[in-house]
């Protein structure tokens, strides 16, 4: 028996927008506190050997997810529940929003561990390839305001926002003297830069989680080219994913109004005419109308 007082949890972890505390378990079952900021998103979805009961509970704030094309809101009092979760189902926090999770097996421990290392390491290639700590959000955020022009599902959604913040986990495992060269690459130097692609989906299988898994193929193609002249497979068309083909858009126009050590970025107008130029050559058509179409918004980021 336990006696926890307001504010007082087993165990603590934040995320950007997100946190996670752990408020009781036993016998396999867990009580699981989150705090999700306004504008943060949290998924639920089946997952290989998982029979186990999900259920949460609204304490605070509001929460929208869609379902069968409609816009369904959580408010507090509500609850939702799945034994077990069948569909993919992502919550989008209207304000910030306090909700109690119970799961009938455990999970606080393994996947709050794994995602504070998958996220540090990301926010170190950040710095170490020479962008802000910022560039992995503003590609979740450009690519999931992509993705619901699109009108992506939500399982699609729900790789799209993983994929998108982890594209460059791979860059881990490239040697610092070719990441932070501040002339162009040999062509050795560059042949080893783009095994990063690869090695941020090995990174993701060696979770062992099959959703991470499926992200993982993702995060491999981001470099693929619609013309089928990209790396590291010369997929092309429809043969690439639709969540890479739109991180490619917008990790390029990331990319080209950044400023590094070795280049001023360009004005935002600039990358949008360079985007545009590129369409059904590096850029998939349908991707780049629907980021086109977003200009105003983005160009307000």
């Amino acid at each position: 028996m336990g006696i926890l007082n307001e504010g007082e949890f087993i165990e603590t972890v934040h995320f950007k927008g997100l946190q996670i505390s752990l408020i009781a378990a036993g016998d396999g079952t867990e009580v699981i506190y989150h705090k999700l900021q306004q504008g943060s998103s949290w998924a639920m979805g089946p997952e290989e050997g998982w029979e186990g009961l999900e259920y949460f509970y609204i304490l605070s704030g509001k929460l929208l997810y869609q379902r069968d094309g409609n816009s369904i809101e959580l408010n507090p009092g509500q609850s939702f529940y799945g034994s077990p979760i069948k569909v993919y189902t992502i919550f989008y926090a209207e304000e910030i929003t306090e909700f109690i999770y119970v799961t009938s097996q455990p999970v606080f421990h393994h996947y709050s561990q794994l995602s504070k290392d998958l996220f540090e390491l990301t926010i170190s290639i950040e710095e170490k390839d020479g962008y802000t700590r910022d560039h992995c959000e503003r590609i979740k955020d450009y690519s999931m305001l992509v993705g619901e022009t699109l009108g992506l599902n939500t399982k699609q959604t729900a790789r799209l926002n993983l994929s998108s913040f982890f594209h460059d986990l791979g860059k881990v495992k490239v040697p610092l003297n070719i990441l932070q060269k501040p002339s162009k690459l040999t062509e050795d130097e560059w042949e080893v830069m783009k095994l990063h692609t690869t090695f941020g989906r090995e990174l993701l299988e060696e979770t062992r989680i099959p959703f991470l898994r499926e992200v993982g193929v993702i995060v491999e193609q981001h470099h693929e080219r619609y013309d089928g002249k990209g790396y590291p497979k010369g997929l092309k068309g429809n043969e690439i994913s639709i969540e890479a083909a739109i991180i490619a858009v917008v990790d390029s126009f990331d990319a080209m109004t950044t400023d590094r050590v070795y280049k001023k970025g360009k004005l935002k107008e600039e990358a949008f005419e360079e985007i545009l130029n590129n369409k059904g050559t590096m850029y998939h058509p349908l991707v780049v109308d629907a980021f086109i179409a977003l200009r105003d918004k983005i160009e307000k980021y």
